[in-house]
């Protein structure tokens, strides 16, 4: 005779699968976390390059210097564009690095970036980024333009 067995999963195959989908889940977290990072940082990096060109268009269209204002410190960094009554924080997690002209520096933890009437600055660099990924901003003294470098390198 044969013996009428039930067909199933064990309880240790259903054990097995459940840890391997626990497992799964945690990657695509860790993933997906790690990719909000990265485009925190890249729509940091384009609207503080937009702010930074509205910047140099207002000196042009005024006739007038304009100065593009960097604020870092422990709670948070933050920018000030001209002509704008209000400050732009950037996310907690997004950390910022000033490279300026040496009579831009308002502070140690603050300075700027100059814009003439003729479109030039007075250069510098705006590094933006976290522990995963940084996005650097170079303002060109000669045309004022705004260059874009991404890396891999942390902040």
């Amino acid at each position: 005779m044969k013996a009428n067995r039930q067909r199933g999963f064990t309880l240790l195959e259903l054990v097995v699968v459940m840890a391997i989908s626990a497992l799964v889940m945690g990657a695509v977290t860790l993933s997906l976390s790690a990719s909000v990072s990265k485009a925190e940082v890249r729509a940091s990096g384009r609207r503080m390059a937009a702010a930074l060109r509205y910047t140099r268009s207002q000196a042009i269209v005024t006739r007038r210097e304009q100065v593009f204002e960097v604020m870092i410190d422990d709670d948070g960094s933050s920018y000030r564009v001209p002509g704008k009554d209000r400050i732009y924080e950037l996310p907690e997690d997004v950390g910022v690095s000033l490279t300026t002209a040496r009579m831009e520096l308002t502070g140690d933890d603050a300075g700027g970036i100059r814009f003439y009437p003729d479109g030039s600055s007075t250069g510098g660099s705006i590094t933006l980024g976290n522990d995963e990924f940084t996005q650097t901003l170079d303002i060109v003294w000669l045309t004022g333009e705004v260059v874009f470098r991404e890396g891999e390198e942390e902040l």
